[in-house]
């Protein structure tokens, strides 16, 4: 076991709390925030050997990710979601940097699964996200799709973090109207304009285009189109509750 902080920020997760707390269990401590579940989270969280603090998450992912490193007891800190799983490689290559040392904010390369469903492009093309990094001088910032700041430079890693992001539909759209409605609120936050042809009208159909064939969704038939259709309808939604929020007001 190595001397690192893992993150994880988690309400009614009991599905996804085992598998990954197991894949991050060759880090000394494991913090686990919760948010209030009313599943057994956090009593298996607390069996596997967590720490585990319950505290509101109110809306806001970065304050309660930027809450869950100020708890960390050791130097550097690995930040994951319940639903992702580190791969046996990533955690040779954690515990090589860690063990090296090097003031060095990490990006691991992220592939997305969709229960069922094989879909590599478009949507759920790999990605690479910043987890891995000294604490100090590390928080997090913003709702939706928040921001790792940290003030040391960065480097990628080759090995994967599995993330799992849908069992099924019924989730996949719960996540749908749940994230469209966060973003239409963070836009209104920072006032981000609103036009309906624009931004109603045309930006979805660039989303469409971007996913479907800039960025290969065509490569995975079936699910790439749905996938890339259901992009459509998440940029149109966003703005759509937007443009509604700021008419409720009497702005538009």
């Amino acid at each position: 076991m190595i001397e690192l902080s893992v993150v994880i920020i988690a309400k009614n997760e009991q599905h996804n709390i085992v598998d990954c707390i197991k894949s991050c269990q060759f880090a000394k401590e494991i913090i686990v925030i919760d948010d209030y579940s009313t599943d057994d989270t956090v009593k298996i969280a607390t069996e596997l050997g967590a720490k585990v603090t319950q505290r509101a998450l109110a809306g806001d992912w970065g304050g309660q990710q930027t809450f869950a490193i100020k708890q960390a007891s050791y130097d550097w800190i690995f930040l994951i979601d319940a639903d992702e799983r580190v791969s046996p490689e990533l955690e040779q290559q954690i515990k090589d940097m860690v063990t090296a040392n090097e003031q060095i904010a990490y990006w691991v390369h992220r592939q997305n699964k969709f229960h069922h469903n094989k879909a590599t492009h478009g949507v759920l093309r790999p990605d690479f996200v910043c987890r891995l990094m000294p604490k100090k001088g590390s928080y997090v910032e913003g709702f939706v799709h928040p921001q790792i700041i940290t003030p040391y430079p960065s480097k990628k890693l080759s090995a994967y973090l599995y993330h799992y992001t849908y069992d099924n539909w019924e989730q996949y759209f719960n996540k749908f109207n749940k994230y469209t409605t966060l973003s239409a609120e963070k836009y209104r936050k920072n006032n981000k304009k609103c036009g309906f042809f624009k931004d109603i009208v045309l930006r979805p159909f660039w989303a469409f285009i971007k996913m479907y064939l800039i960025q290969g969704g065509f490569l995975d038939g079936k699910m790439g189109w749905i996938l890339s259709v259901n992009h459509y309808f998440y940029t149109m939604n966003k703005y759509v509750k937007l443009y509604y929020l700021y008419k409720s007001n009497g702005k538009l």
